[in-house]
């Protein structure tokens, strides 16, 4: 039998706190994680570990908690399978729930922010259908690439906290087979989403639907609605009004950093704005609003462009569930709040990642229209973009002329004094993963995750007096 937890495992940062045992009864299930062959830490997030007060543990210990599941001290004492529903491709389906993951613990930060262990491959739950419940190592790798370079480029993400490769062989019918495995788990602000809602909406829960409502006012607290909305005082309303802005701003964080998420499901919404659920992303190699990433996207509804479009049509489903429980007029009111919270998101994030400083009213639309025509014209991406024009430095014609009078934030960071930007394009993730399966050489991800986080800094630097957006950490 394994060692009990031991304090001094743990530092003063690690704060248990397994609140989803207030409501776990009717939204989740209990779970076993698979026994896996072996367990081989593959990747540790030395920063986060940290924050959460887990960074006294030998690796050794670690792989006990993040490879075979022992309970974390004063925690969650078995895994939790989350129960939800969800719109895939815009067709409901009842039959979806946690199928290859489930959660594990719950726990502050050094923020106080309640935080979400998560796993993605630990085996099979009630909800797997015909599924093995696993990960492949190559997803787990991929799931490293996305978390490290939103996070860096400032978009509210989950953070992948550790992946431990299991020894097995899988069979995929999207990569060479039988291919390695592994298992993840993931740092989140929570797990719930918009499916969580919607399946108690369907099952007529109405007393769940308050409770989960009520839970997420508490957990993840934000704004209230403005003055003028109506039912502001109602809870269902105001968390509506919350996930709104936080969508809002998710939608523009994907623009700025050029990003496809690929599947924008509603089982993929965390209701705490927070992205999440990494499978056939890209990275944008020119500026093209019918990119797609995922090659089942066959009809272009989770195209780069569209993406602003599927995530507020997301939140209009989960306003359809609080209408059991809410005044319709009033989430109405609080849906048409996306488009112009997204403008003004767009803006902001905008000309953060460009390093000058937003002046407002129509002008900083205006930099965003040149900022697209440079892009258009050049047949250039976002990041060679941000990365040739920052400060406005080089800018000629109407990009030139728009900047002419911005405040240029600091931009002395010696990566902007680099031949090029960092970038996460399809060929580069070939080639790491190449590296790994073909030598088992895992220098090449640690160096590319090192420089990743090297951008963050400078990006970070170079805040000035813009606030960082909201999901930089």
């Amino acid at each position: 039998m394994p060692s009990e937890p031991q304090a001094a495992d743990y530092s003063v940062h690690y704060q248990p706190d397994p609140a989803i045992m207030e409501i776990a009864d009717w939204l989740a299930d209990p779970v076993k994680a698979a026994d896996f062959p072996k367990t081989h830490l593959r990747f540790r997030n030395d920063q986060w570990d940290k924050s959460v007060g887990l960074d006294g543990m030998s690796d050794e210990q670690f792989v006990k908690h993040f490879g075979r599941f022992r309970p974390l001290m004063n925690n969650l004492q078995e895994p939790l399978a989350m129960r939800y529903h969800g719109h895939q491709f815009r067709t409901y389906n009842p039959d979806i729930g946690d199928g290859r993951g489930f959660l594990f613990g719950q726990l502050r930060d050094d923020t106080n922010r309640l935080l979400d262990f998560g796993t993605k491959g630990s085996g099979t739950t009630p909800y797997s259908r015909t599924a093995d419940g696993r990960l492949t190592l190559k997803g787990g790798v991929r799931e490293i690439l996305a978390t490290e370079m939103l996070e860096a480029l400032g978009v509210n993400t989950s953070k992948t906290f550790a992946i431990v490769e299991t020894g097995e062989e899988l069979q995929r019918g999207d990569e060479p087979s039988p291919t390695r495995s592994a298992v993840m788990t993931r740092l989140s602000h929570g797990h719930i989403r918009i499916g969580s809602f919607q399946r108690l909406a369907v099952l007529e829960e109405s007393d769940h639907l308050e409770a989960l409502v009520e839970y997420s006012l508490k957990h993840f607290p934000g704004p209230m609605p403005p003055q003028d909305a109506p039912g502001r005082d109602e809870p269902a309303i105001i968390l509506l009004h919350q996930v709104v802005e936080r969508m809002a701003d998710l939608a523009a964080s994907y623009m700025v950093a050029g990003f496809v998420h690929g599947v924008l499901n509603t089982d993929n919404m965390n209701i705490s704005g927070e992205s999440f659920d990494y499978g056939p992303w890209r990275w944008l190699p020119s500026w093209a609003p019918g990119f797609t990433a995922a090659y089942f996207d066959q009809t272009g509804l989770y195209a780069f462009g569209r993406q602003p479009e599927a995530i507020h049509w997301n939140c209009g489903q989960l306003a359809i569930a609080f209408s059991q429980i809410a005044r319709r007029d009033a989430l109405v009111v609080a849906l048409e709040r996306f488009g112009p919270l997204y403008q003004a998101a767009m803006a902001k994030r905008w000309l953060w990642r460009l390093g000058v400083a937003p002046k407002g009213e129509g002008s900083d639309a205006r930099v965003l229209e040149a900022s697209e025509k440079t892009m258009r014209d050049a047949k250039m991406g976002p990041d060679e973009f941000f990365f040739t024009y920052r400060g406005g430095r080089g800018a000629t014609g109407d990009l030139a002329d728009t900047l002419q009078s911005y405040a240029i934030l600091d931009s002395e960071h010696p990566y902007w004094f680099e031949n090029a930007p960092v970038s996460m394009l399809i060929d580069e993730v070939e080639t790491l993963w190449s590296a790994i399966a073909e030598r088992d050489d895992w220098q090449p991800l640690y160096d590319k995750v090192a420089v990743i986080r090297r951008m963050g800094e400078a990006l970070d630097n170079g805040a000035g007096t813009t606030p960082i957006p909201s999901g930089h950490l």
